[in-house]
């Protein structure tokens, strides 16, 4: 039977993602994006499938309550898939107020108008996923286990407690009232339309224009990492086939100390160069370009206040019960993010245009 899904967050980078992966797998279904279009967001990521009338999009806030009953009724909805969030947590540091709105108020909305939507009206058949973080059970040292379903939370940015707060929130809903809820915690993404910001397209684009890499502390911080293709798909596995009421981990295998990914992405960089001498000329103010290498362009900075030191995921849960396994290597996967960027500059180029420009 064709659902009828709302996806929160659709035009950022793992929602888009997951977007593109649900319209390819399940042509028949109606998909809504509801999405506030803040920093992250970005609805150009969608324009193809707005075009071919794929999807719908609705630019909104989740904690629109009149908003989100509304879209919920105009579509029938009986599926959402909530990715919106405030997700960057040297942001939470700064201004943690926009991540208890978003990510506490805004998921209490949503579950309010799904309860009365499915449980107090429609009766209908449902299923309410959040999507959540590794980074809520805390920080691992070198001889820990990796993080299971049932380790116990530790949030230590107020990023990381708002998305333990919005986990419990989905928890309570199902034990309260009945909702039919599936959570999944995930390691770190990277892949195709991550904002640069992050890690891995932040050393990308700096390698691109001649930038500074920055590496905070030692750069022995260690944290598993997650192809976002891969994400999509065990998101997508989980609404086939999850069961109500229980949470799965989807991770990687990838476990890296963030120097040794820089020094890893360099080496990539640096190797596709060597092999395309075109883009030297495309990028004038790469090290390439005059002769050096990436890894010039490393540079150590003080450390994040309260930086965890290393995550881990135990995703054996959904390899057994759901028999999902990530497609990607961390290598791999990297090829596949340095080729994506090299082809889409007119994706990233404006973004860094208009944070150079609000910066």
């Amino acid at each position: 039977m064709a659902r009828s899904l709302i996806v929160t967050g659709g035009a950022g980078f793992i929602g888009v993602n997951f977007v593109y992966h649900w319209v390819t797998a399940h042509p028949n279904d109606r998909l809504v994006v509801l999405d506030a279009l803040t920093y992250a967001g970005n609805r150009g990521s969608l324009e193809p499938l707005e075009r071919d009338g794929r999807i719908h999009f609705v630019e909104g806030d989740i904690c629109d309550a009149n908003l989100v009953t509304q879209v919920m009724d105009a579509h029938e909805t009986d599926t959402i898939v909530h990715f919106a969030a405030e997700s960057h947590v040297d942001r939470s540091i700064t201004g943690p107020d926009a991540f208890i709105r978003t990510n506490l108020e805004g998921t209490h909305t949503l579950l309010a108008a799904a309860r009365k939507a499915w449980l107090s009206g429609s009766g209908r058949e449902h299923r309410f996923h959040h999507v959540s973080t590794d980074e809520v059970y805390g920080s691992l040292a070198p001889e820990d286990p990796a993080f299971t379903e049932t380790t116990r939370y530790e949030p230590n940015s107020p990023y990381s407690a708002s998305k333990a707060g919005s986990d419990h929130l989905v928890r309570a809903y199902e034990h309260t009232y009945g909702l039919q809820v599936t959570t999944s915690n995930c390691s770190n993404n990277y892949g195709p339309y991550h904002f640069p910001e992050k890690l891995i397209p932040l050393c990308l684009t700096r390698i691109l224009d001649g930038g500074v890499i920055p590496v905070y502390g030692d750069g022995s911080n260690i944290r598993d990492w997650l192809y976002v293709e891969d994400h999509a798909r065990g998101i997508a596995r989980i609404l086939e086939a999850g069961t109500p009421g229980e949470v799965y981990n989807i991770g990687g295998h990838n476990e890296w100390a963030n120097l040794d990914i820089v020094r890893l992405l360099c080496r990539v960089m640096d190797e596709r160069f060597a092999h395309d001498p075109g883009l030297a000329t495309r990028f004038p103010d790469a090290p390439q370009a005059r002769g050096a290498s990436s890894d010039s362009l490393i540079e150590f900075v003080t450390d994040r206040a309260g930086h965890d030191w290393r995550y881990a995921i135990d995703a054996s849960k959904i390899e057994r019960d759901l028999g999902f396994v990530p497609d990607e290597t961390f290598e791999t996967g990297l090829a596949k993010t340095v080729d994506w960027y090299l082809a889409h500059e007119a994706w990233w180029r404006p973004l860094l245009d208009r944070a150079a420009a609000v910066g």
